[in-house]
């Protein structure tokens, strides 16, 4: 299932995301045990995760049974300003009381092959039986202006599924080197965020959700959960 909310204020479209999450956290930890959230970089979520390290979200999130993913990151050290981690540890990770062990990066000093490698072997420690990653509780994800998402762009190969490949290395550089999750990974997860402002991408969204399906040209058509939900929030 498809829906799209737009927001006219940025602080809407930040509590909306942030209840959402957290109401997700309250479900799955008396459910399963653990809440598994995956995390995008950029400008776009930043005032979410800073949301989500004050209250009241970071009192009714049970972080001590929360593990926190990436969808994608650039092959740079975890200290670099362009590093995805480094973006969530100071908006969100360093103000929450979560365990050192329930944080799960990319780890992008190394190379990409092996870092990707080294992601596999992380993820098959919390995977489901059938798969060799586990079903994510929440995956937030932006778009930007070309249909890209996460590290899949336009051209990039086609990952449908795989269970053995839940993790890609992408060595086009957009501008580093990265890794990323797989479609597989993020359309087996039971929540889905697609996080959109600028009206330079409102066409974009319209073309994704409404167009004809260009899956090589527009990356985040791959995107659409088997049995989650999918939620276009868009910042006007």
């Amino acid at each position: 299932m498809s829906t799209l909310h737009t927001f006219a204020t940025l602080a809407e479209w930040v509590d909306f995301a942030a209840e959402r999450i957290a109401s997700a956290a309250e479900w799955a930890v008396p459910q399963r045990g653990r809440f598994l959230l995956a995390l995008s970089g950029g400008g776009t979520p930043r005032p979410l995760y800073e949301r989500l390290a004050s209250e009241p979200f970071r009192g009714r999130i049970p972080w001590a049974k929360t593990h926190i993913f990436w969808a994608d990151e650039r092959c740079v050290p975890p200290t670099d300003p362009e590093s995805n981690y480094h973006m969530a540890h100071e908006s969100l990770l360093r103000h929450v009381p979560i365990p050192t062990q329930n944080i799960h990066r990319v780890q992008g000093e190394l190379p990409p092959a092996t870092a990707a490698e080294a992601y596999c072997a992380d993820l098959l420690t919390l995977a489901n039986a059938e798969y060799s990653w586990p079903r994510l509780d929440v995956v937030i994800l932006g778009m930007g202006a070309d249909g890209h998402t996460a590290s899949l762009f336009p051209g990039s190969p086609l990952v449908y599924s795989g269970a053995a490949v839940p993790v890609m290395a992408n060595y086009g550089g957009h501008p580093a080197q990265r890794v990323t999750l797989t479609p597989a990974v993020f359309n087996d997860a039971r929540l889905v965020f697609f996080l959109v402002t600028g009206a330079e991408k409102m066409a974009m969204v319209t073309a994704v959700r409404q167009g004809p399906p260009q899956p090589l040209q527009l990356p985040a058509q791959r995107i659409h959960p088997t049995y989650g939900e999918l939620l276009w929030l868009i910042q006007e």
